[in-house]
Order: C-alpha cells, then sequence, then structure tokens
C-alpha cells in the first residue's frame, strides 16, 4: 500500500511539473513569441500529460491546461490580499515641513541616517516570490487587497522571473513601481498620433494602461520597465539598513534604482533634494519628488506607522510644474450633451515630462476671470494632471495686439445658433442634438466606453469611420450594423477586400453589448446628468425603459439619487421624438429594455450577505451582483465572520481561503444557482 501510494505521488508530482512547464511555454509561444522549445517538443510534453490524466482521472488538476481551448492567454484582474499591507506615504511640500518630520523622528533617535531615492512617478506593484519564483504581482489597490496583473507583469523584460543566487528568503514580497520611460513614451505618442489615435496624457497613465490590457499581447509590444524600492513580508531574514537590503535585492536581480544615496544629516538630504529638482528632465522617468528613510532598520521599526502611512518615511512632493507659452488661439469643443467648452490653443510647450498644445478654459465665466487674451503669454500648470491649466496672463508681455475672446454665436462643427440651456446655466450649448457631427462622433465614443455599453472597437477612429462613410445616421443604427455595411467602409475592410479584424469584433462586441443590464443601456443614452448611480436607482425602481419613460418628473425625482434636476431632463429626453426612435430600432435589434423588477422574482436570499471570488461560467461580474441583489441579498466585497456563504468560481483569490479559516460556508456555480432559486436549505 506505502508503495502504491508513493507512485501515486510521484505521478501528482510529473502531472503538476508537466503543467507548469506547459503554461511557460504556451506563454512564450502566445504572449511573448519566443518559444524556447520546437513543436515537437511541445507536443511530447502536451502528449505525456494527456496519456497521464487519461490514466489517473483523480489526479488531474481542475485548471490544468488540457481544459483549456487553445493556447491564450487573458488578464481578468483577480483581487488577492498582500502578505503585508501595501502603505501609501505622506508628503511635505517645503523645507519647514520636512524639518518638522525630521523633529518627530528626533524624539525617537537622534543617531539614525538616512536613505534618499528618487520617487518614480508610475504604478506601484507588489512582486510575490515563493522559493525564489515569481508566482504573483498585484497592484497596490486599496493597499491591503489588489488586482492580479501576474501575466503581464512577466511581460517586462526587467523582472526576473527566478531570483538570482542561493541567498534568499523563501517567501518575499517586492514593492516597486513600473514606469513607462519618456524617451519610449514619446515614440509611442507620435506612432499614436501619426496613426490618428488618441495619445496617452502622461508616462504614468501609459504605463497603468498598458499593464492593464486584458490582452498581455498589448502589454509585451509596450517598453515597459520597473525599479523596486521595498520588500513587504519576508520570512527567515532580516536587514540591518534599508541601504543593505537595496544591495540585498539587486543581487538576486530585481531592477534596483542607482539613484539613491545614504545620507548622513539633514544637509545632505536637502542637497539631494536640490540636485533632483534641478536635474528633474535628465532622469529616464518621470519624477514628482524625492523619498526619504530612515536607513536603520530597528528604528523604522519602533517609529512604526499610522493606519495608511509608515512614520520613517516621507515624500518631499516637488512643486508642480510651470511654464510659460504663447496662447495663439481659444477655441470650443461640443460634447455629447452639446456643451461648448472653449479651450486654449498654444504653441507647443513640454511640462511635467510631455508636450502640450491645448488647456481646458471650461467656460466663458472662466475666462473672464482670468482675464486671459489671445495672443497672451499665458503661464500653464500641468502637475501630472491629464489636462493642464492656464493659470493667467503674463501682464508684462502683452504688446497691445491680444485681442479678447468672444464665444462663438454659431456651433463650429454643424453652424446651429448656441445658447444657454435654461435660465442662469453657465455652459453654452449647441442644441442640433440629433445631427451635430460632433456630439454624434462623441456619443458613440461614449456607447462604447466602459460606463456605457463596452463595446470592443468603438472609439474615436470607428465612430468617425461610421459617420464619415455614412454607415450609419446617428446612434440608432449602431445595432443594425452588418457585414456588407462594415465592407463598404476602407476602415473596416482588408486591402484585399475582405472584412478586417476590427470589423468582426465590432460586430460581435455589439451583439454581447445587447445583452447589458439595464442600468448601462440608460447610461449609453447620454441624458444629460445620468450616471452610473442615477441610472442605476432608475433601473432599480423602474425595471423598464418604458416605465421609466412614462414616468412623471414626480415619481422620477422620489428615486434615491435621482432628484428634480435629473428627473427633468429625463422626461425632457423621452419627449424628443427621434429618441424615441433609437428606443425602437434598438429594441427591435435585441437590446435588453427590461431589467427584472425585484417584485417578480422571490427573495431567497433576504437578509444574507454573499462574496463572489473567481469567475463564474454563467455570470458576468456585473450579472452575479444583480442576481443577489435582486433577490434581496447582499453582495460584499470582502469575507468576514458576518458572511453567510462564500461563492468560489475558477480561479479564486485568497478570499476562498479566508473563508475555511472563518468557517463560512463555500458554495461552487451549481451550489449558489440552487441557493438563487431555493434559498438556503
Amino acid at each position: 500500500m506505502a508503495a502504491a501510494q508513493g507512485s501515486r505521488d510521484q505521478v501528482r508530482r510529473e502531472m503538476s511539473e508537466l503543467s507548469e512547464q506547459i503554461r511557460d511555454h504556451q506563454y512564450r509561444y502566445y504572449v511573448l513569441d519566443k518559444p524556447t522549445i520546437s513543436d515537437a517538443e511541445f507536443d511530447q510534453l502536451w502528449q505525456r500529460l494527456v496519456k497521464l490524466e487519461g490514466e489517473n482521472p483523480e489526479l488531474r488538476d481542475p485548471h490544468s491546461p488540457t481544459l483549456d481551448v487553445g493556447g491564450g492567454f487573458a488578464t481578468h484582474f483577480e483581487q488577492f490580499d498582500h502578505k503585508e499591507k501595501m502603505m501609501s506615504l505622506d508628503n511635505v511640500f517645503n523645507d519647514a515641513e520636512l524639518d518638522a518630520w525630521f523633529d518627530r523622528v528626533a524624539k525617537e533617535s537622534a543617531n539614525n541616517t538616512w536613505l534618499c531615492e528618487v520617487k518614480v512617478d508610475g504604478l506601484a506593484i507588489n512582486l510575490l516570490y515563493e522559493k525564489g519564483r515569481l508566482t504573483r504581482a498585484l497592484t497596490r489597490g486599496n493597499g491591503t487587497t489588489g488586482e492580479d496583473v501576474t501575466v503581464n507583469i512577466k511581460t517586462i523584460k526587467n523582472i526576473p522571473q527566478e531570483l538570482k543566487g542561493k541567498q534568499f528568503p523563501e517567501l518575499v514580497e517586492i514593492r516597486g513601481e513600473v514606469f513607462f520611460p519618456i524617451e519610449k513614451f514619446n515614440e509611442l505618442n507620435e506612432t499614436l498620433e501619426e496613426s490618428g489615435k488618441t495619445a496617452f496624457a502622461n508616462p504614468r497613465n501609459a504605463a497603468a494602461g498598458s499593464l492593464r490590457q486584458k490582452d498581455p499581447k498589448v502589454t509585451a509590444a509596450r517598453p515597459l520597465d520597473m525599479v523596486v524600492h521595498g520588500v513587504g513580508a519576508i520570512s527567515d531574514m532580516e536587514f540591518a539598513t534599508q541601504s543593505q537590503a537595496y544591495e540585498a535585492l539587486k543581487s538576486w536581480g530585481l531592477p534596483t534604482s542607482q539613484r539613491y544615496k545614504v545620507a548622513k544629516n539633514k544637509a545632505e538630504v536637502k542637497e539631494f533634494i536640490a540636485f533632483y529638482l534641478e536635474n528633474r528632465h535628465s532622469v529616464e522617468h518621470e519624477i514628482d519628488g524625492v523619498v526619504i528613510k530612515v536607513n536603520e532598520r530597528e528604528i523604522q521599526k519602533s517609529l512604526g506607522a499610522t493606519s495608511r502611512a509608515p512614520k520613517w518615511a516621507i515624500a518631499y512632493k516637488y512643486p508642480p510644474e510651470e511654464v510659460t507659452t504663447k496662447l495663439l488661439d481659444i477655441r470650443v469643443s461640443v460634447g455629447r450633451t452639446g456643451r461648448v467648452t472653449p479651450f486654449g490653443f498654444m504653441e507647443p510647450v513640454r511640462v511635467a515630462g510631455s508636450t502640450v498644445t491645448n488647456a481646458t478654459l471650461h467656460n466663458i465665466e472662466e475666462v473672464e476671470r482670468k482675464g486671459v487674451l489671445i495672443g497672451d503669454t499665458v503661464v500653464l500648470r500641468k502637475a501630472g494632471d491629464v489636462i493642464p491649466e492656464i493659470l493667467g496672463p503674463v501682464i508684462e508681455k502683452r504688446t497691445g495686439a491680444e485681442r479678447k475672446f468672444v464665444m462663438p454665436k454659431n456651433c463650429p462643427d454643424c453652424g446651429t445658433k448656441l445658447g444657454a440651456m435654461s435660465e442662469g446655466d453657465v455652459d453654452i450649448r449647441c442644441p442640433n442634438a440629433r445631427s451635430c457631427p460632433a456630439q454624434l462622433r462623441e456619443r458613440l465614443y461614449y456607447i462604447g466606453s466602459r460606463a456605457a455599453l463596452d463595446i470592443d472597437v468603438l472609439g474615436y477612429e470607428a465612430a468617425n469611420a461610421l459617420l464619415s462613410d455614412k454607415l450609419i445616421v446617428d446612434e440608432s443604427d449602431i445595432f443594425a450594423l452588418t457585414e456588407k455595411d462594415l465592407l463598404s467602409s476602407e476602415f473596416f475592410r482588408k486591402k484585399d477586400g475582405s472584412l478586417g479584424a476590427n470589423a468582426e469584433k465590432l460586430l460581435a462586441a455589439l451583439q454581447e453589448a445587447k445583452t447589458r443590464p439595464l442600468w448601462r443601456v440608460l447610461v449609453s443614452l447620454s441624458i444629460r446628468h445620468v450616471g452610473p448611480t442615477a441610472a442605476q436607482a432608475l433601473a432599480k425602481s423602474f425595471g423598464s425603459i418604458p416605465k421609466i419613460a412614462s414616468a412623471s418628473v414626480e415619481a422620477l425625482s422620489e428615486v434615491d439619487g435621482v432628484g428634480a434636476v435629473i428627473a427633468e431632463s429625463i422626461q425632457e429626453w423621452f419627449s424628443e421624438g427621434w429618441h424615441k426612435e433609437i428606443i425602437n430600432k434598438w429594441q427591435k435589434a435585441g437590446v435588453l429594455m427590461e431589467g427584472i423588477e425585484l417584485s417578480t422574482l422571490p427573495q431567497t436570499l433576504q437578509g444574507l450577505t454573499l462574496v463572489v471570488t473567481g469567475s463564474l461560467e454563467n455570470f458576468t461580474r456585473d450579472g452575479v451582483s444583480d442576481a443577489i441583489t435582486q433577490r434581496g441579498g447582499k453582495a460584499a466585497s470582502s469575507v468576514s465572520k458576518k458572511t453567510d456563504y462564500v461563492v468560489v468560481g475558477d480561479a479564486p483569490g485568497s478570499k476562498a481561503a479566508k473563508a475555511e479559516e472563518l468557517g463560512v460556508p463555500i458554495l461552487d456555480e451549481a451550489a449558489f444557482i440552487k441557493l438563487l432559486e431555493n434559498g438556503p436549505s
């Protein structure tokens, strides 16, 4: 019997090793495009695993690669807890505040040294290495729980999948920042602009957007980099100083920064701060300040932390970058609800790491308040913000040739006369909602956004192509598009005349979008003031588009989170004949126009709290929450003693382990469906 058990254990180990090898080779092949073995060698591994699983079905891992269709990889951003909380840093903005922090530290220790390092303006990441192997990479998230971006992190070339040497701990969390090198960022933006695509606002946005791609191939194509700067949970190892920890990280093959210094006193700290303030643009990545840490680890421990930040470290934030440039013109843009927004068009100027030509001016009152004239030299500020801000004019540089901005009387896109929507409204709007090209384009783009129906491919380029090629008149036609329609557009057609991949994706995404929850359909209609929060409340209260359309202002106003202003906007939208045409055409195409009213469903989960972890076959993330709440339950995000059930799908996170630890009942998807139907037995 012992020999038989030993044999089973040996088979189990071989199957586990084969699964790991196959996953690794699939990853190198499908994501990195750099296979390390031949197809024949891969097939041998695959067939050996299939043979062992066939002979030992009870030992087969439910997540075996042989159960997957194809070898593609996708990230779904499951959430996991950090082993040790990933804290933020408190900030100081001048020498006086820095001196006050020094004084607070001095109460605990007067004999420490200081480690100074540049503060990378990137995306905080936590790498977990177990037995020297990278097993998980999480974003900071809320500090306790982060999103799993392991597959995408593995595409970054300077992050080792295995630590070097032998002197590393059994388990260690490595903290650092993923960033987009400035030179590569500028090259990417130039490429995007040349191809007519929207450029990234700044390197940090580019890093975050690249890392959170659903398709790791996109991430792999971006030249992301990383620098590590700290340690979280660690077993069987202690460091006397922060700088000693950095030397260890470097010896393990991790990407540490060369831009740090151990300072003996406050004067040396301030010299370091001043140096990088002067030379911030010579660094390969964006920096927004300097981090100062007590170097001695024992003193770090004695100083401790608040609920959000360590007391032994501080970030000295540099002042927002301000530059001057020539304001060549003030123009206006038209949004999806007709709002006309003035913006400054300027001589290109580099500020906060990116070249800027436009800056918002919000509305005519803001232009007048700031006293900005066309032709002014203006002060521009962009402290990592997506939209740069014009602070005001440099009066001393006026020549007398400057002129006042006059809000146009007609829409720059359709020529319709502009005006305020109501008395006292500071926003000027284009009333030609139905056919104004700018509003049409913006509405189509918004329909495709994550906030609305999340339709893949329906971005600005696709929206422009649909309108300019006259494939649709307005958004009412979007769900009636066919292959024949798209073949008539160069944007959606290959050079050989066949249907392009973007067209196939669009048609598939449109089909999927027809089944989106009712509240998302409401959001996608671009009713003024109706965002996701109001839409969810309306869908829950009325249950269908027809009932919302026929409701009185009083009835709409009574909905929690709606109120009179939104109610009037809703009634006004549904009173337009062409808006009704949108509803009719969408409904005819199969778009969901009704939700499930609470009263029609048995309240089987009344008073129960459920947590869902992992992906379910029959429910989307939004859908499973709806299924719980529509039956009277509460869909919670974290497991506690008050949780009644934890529903576990494929690739569950740490919530499943937490449920086991607390003794909370765990359900698979089949048991969850029975619970929805019948309630607790």
